[in-house]
């Protein structure tokens, strides 16, 4: 009786690892937005339901953060995640609580999705 070797699973390519890297930082971005978001709505931690969703928030940032950085830098991962929640939080805040959104607002708002962008395009490696 032979038995057919066993098939170990290949691990990914480094492209495909970067790849999965990079939804996990929007991912985590997402989650810092809806953090920033229910912080503000939690007025200072007193309202206890807003407050057990920023937790919440705070904890899945964390988590899918902590999974982009094992294959991004560390300097470029966090301020694309900082840049991914500043910039929807200045946009939704608006939209959920009384706040205004002014032109200078949105420049500067672009001024930060610019430089997200080009530490994305600087993260590219190289082509040969």
């Amino acid at each position: 009786m032979t038995t057919a070797p066993a098939t170990t699973p290949t691990a990914p390519a480094p492209t495909a690892q970067r790849g999965r890297a990079w939804i996990a930082l929007l991912v985590a971005g997402a989650f810092e937005v809806g953090y920033a978001l229910s912080v503000n709505g939690s007025t200072g931690f007193t309202d206890p339901l807003w407050s057990v969703v920023a937790v919440v928030f705070f904890l899945f940032t964390l988590f899918f953060l902590s999974v982009a950085l094992k294959q991004i830098d560390v300097g470029i991962g966090y301020a694309v995640w900082a840049g991914i929640g500043a910039i929807g939080a200045a946009v939704l805040g608006p939209v959920f609580f009384d706040e205004t959104l002014t032109l200078v607002k949105g420049f500067w708002l672009a001024v930060i999705i610019a430089g997200v962008v080009w530490l994305k395009l600087a993260d590219r490696p190289a082509s040969a």
